[in-house]
């Protein structure tokens, strides 16, 4: 029998023969929900319940022990080809033992017949779900430190789609704001050169920090000038600031000679350019043809950079979305104004408020937002005294755009936007859009940390996303040379190429997404343990065994696998399903990398302890081909969930 999730299927002949047995000796405890944990080893079964603990917490003159003794006699497992024993054990827990013959029949015809179906188990709910992820702003290439959003969105957007859901992967344009002006402020100025040799948003990149670098330098001077009216302690920071600026300043005329030459004619620091780009901030978003085409072509040029680096790892869109689109069409006057009729905005002078606080204590949401009871929630600036609008502001019609083409919403964005994206949804609240505030998902990462190396993009401090690919690669082609000096050329540079991208991919989802990861080479190009590397060499492993057969099992005798590496093998397998579901349900893209290195690391115990080809018989052969067979398989379809490919040859 072919089964879509075999441990599953386990799972719930347990819960079924527990259940039945409950009914007859304690049938007040039948609505109990049934938790099933997998006990520390084996040696305690499969699967154990502690429902006679909970259950005796009611009987005083009961302990979870004779519960549990009364109870197991119960559990008809003898007509549950699943279930081949259930014990008692401890202070009154519950085991259940699994029927290796049937479980590795069950997982390895599965997994072949299903092949690249398996692990994929079709949600009864199904949704359409937008996932927005990367949103990098188009001043600059993506750099290292925010790597971690465009490989985890893509994670994402993978295992939902394994699950069913329908899935649209959306890339926000962040187009307005000071920094884009300052960027083509700085591309004008020089007379909009094309890019060269240069990719085009590290050229961009390039522009903006110079062109912020000056203008930082020039607003200290200004400052320095009123140095009669400062205090001594204002006064020494800003010439500490100087001293600062005027040392990344150092570094950029260095570095890029020529653009910093051509952006220091053109701005002498003696000028105030602060107005002029504050003018074309607020031309742009006011929809001013001269500033729609320079910032347009501005962001265009970087975009093609970024689109460049995101299909280079892999990582494609369904939809490119314009954050000026919503300010030019309306959408964010329209929310401004339905805003105000709620009664939650409020003037301070010439700036506007949202008062995110009173919502939250309004509709009685701080529980269940997770937030403290006596915890104030700032009040979100919607709207600045010059007149112009904040990101959070235009957030919020693009998310109510978002929720027009899907029922649920994920916003993969750093955990340093957790305040911006609980006013988001208290604003949807305000709004009555209870739905969509509930359906809206803040999906929340820390940030890569590289050791000794402090990232700015301001001062063009940062290492490009690029640049790590670039060295991945490389520091793959020294292994692959190494281990495999006989493959040619090409051979050498196309998988070089798979394992560098699939190191940094890793790398970055392998971590909880709370946590930081630390970026380090000894940890990412790895071919002995926990990385990528290392999981695509086991998958190699296992296909040159399968060459070596020279023949594909058709039917093999499963209940010949009883060496115990054999069963952890067969039992993790079985387990693929459930967490491809617990990865795609509780949004745990680190499931599927924890679980993978799992698998590695026991089909690499069996692989230096087990003969598949010289055994002792033609049918155990068989059995362990299609067992090599059934991990290859597995192997392959985890990867490709995180986005990275399974090698041949290594």
């Amino acid at each position: 029998m072919v089964s879509t999730n075999p441990f599953g299927e386990f799972r719930v002949a347990c819960e079924v023969a527990l259940r039945k047995a409950l009914s007859e000796l304690h049938p007040e405890a039948t609505d109990r929900s049934l938790l099933l944990n997998e006990p520390p080893n084996r040696s305690f079964g499969e699967l154990s319940s502690n429902v006679m603990l909970e259950l005796a917490q009611s009987r005083s003159q009961d302990t979870p022990k004779k519960l549990a003794d009364q109870l197991v006699p119960l559990i008809h497992a003898d007509g549950v080809p699943a279930i081949r024993a259930v014990k008692t054990a401890g202070a009154g827990y519950i085991n259940f033992y699994a029927d290796f013959t049937e479980l590795s029949r069950m997982t390895i015809d599965s997994i072949r017949s299903l092949d690249s179906r398996y692990g994929s188990v079709r949600t009864e709910k199904p949704m359409s779900i937008i996932v927005e992820h990367t949103s990098a702003n188009p001043i600059s290439p993506i750099h290292i430190g925010q790597a971690r959003n465009p490989i985890l969105g893509d994670a994402l957007a993978r295992v939902l789609e394994a699950r069913g859901h329908r899935v649209s992967r959306h890339f926000y344009i962040d187009d307005v704001g000071r920094q884009v002006a300052v960027a083509a402020f700085g591309y004008r100025l020089i007379e909009k050169p094309s890019p060269m040799d240069e990719k085009p948003d590290h050229y961009i990149g390039t522009i903006y920090t110079i062109t912020s670098c000056i203008v930082e330098i020039s607003r200290l001077k200004r400052a320095l000038q009123q140095a009669e009216t400062l205090s001594p302690e204002k006064t020494m920071q800003l010439k500490s600031s100087l001293r600062e600026w005027n040392q990344v300043a150092d570094e950029f005329r260095k570095k890029h000679p020529r653009l910093f030459k051509l952006l220091l004619h053109q701005l002498p620091l003696d000028e105030d350019v602060e107005a002029r780009i504050n003018a074309l901030n607020r031309a742009y978003e006011a929809g001013e043809p001269e500033a729609k085409r320079l910032i347009r072509e501005t962001c265009g040029l970087s975009m093609q950079g970024l689109k460049e680096t995101l299909s280079r790892v892999g990582v494609c869109f369904n939809s490119w979305d314009w954050e000026s689109d919503l300010v030019w069409n309306g959408s964010v006057r329209d929310v401004l104004e339905n805003l105000k009729k709620t009664g939650y905005v409020f003037s301070e002078g010439p700036v506007l408020e949202f008062d995110a606080n009173k919502v939250a204590e309004d509709f009685e949401l701080k529980e269940n937002l997770a937030v403290k009871k006596d915890h104030e929630i700032p009040s979100l600036t919607l709207v600045r005294a010059d007149g112009t609008t904040l990101y959070t502001t235009r957030d919020i019609p693009y998310t109510l755009w978002k929720f027009k083409q899907a029922e649920k919403v994920i916003n993969v964005v750093g955990a340093d936007q957790k305040l911006p994206q609980l006013q988001l949804k208290l604003a949807l609240w305000a709004l009555g859009n209870e739905k969509h505030a509930r359906n809206l998902t803040h999906f929340a990462y820390s940030l890569v940390n590289l050791p000794g190396y402090t990232m700015s993009g301001r001062r063009g401090r940062y290492i490009s996303f690029d640049e790590v690919v670039d060295e991945a690669i490389r520091k793959a082609l020294d292994e692959v040379e190494k281990r495999s000096p006989s493959l040619s050329e090409e051979e050498k540079t196309k998988i070089s190429r798979n394992i560098g991208i699939g190191a940094v991919k890793f790398a970055l989802i392998e971590v909880d997404p709370t946590k930081p990861v630390v970026f380090t080479w000894d940890r990412v190009i790895n071919f002995e343990r926990n990385s990528a590397p290392y999981i695509q060499y086991s998958y190699a492993r296992a296909r040159s065994i399968m060459r070596k057969a020279e023949r594909r099992v058709l039917e093999a005798d499963s209940s010949l696998l009883i060496e115990p590496v054999e069963q952890d093998i067969i039992l993790k397998l079985s387990k693929f399903p459930e967490t491809v579901i617990d990865s795609a349900d509780n949004l745990k893209p680190d499931a599927i990398a924890d679980y993978v290195i799992a698998l590695a690391d026991r089909f690499n115990s069996f692989y230096n302890a087990i003969p598949v080809l010289n055994t002792s018989s033609a049918s155990l052969s068989d059995a362990r081909l299609a067992l090599v067979e059934s991990v290859t398989i597995v192997l392959r379809n985890a990867l490709s969930l995180i986005g990275i490919e399974a090698l041949e040859k290594m």
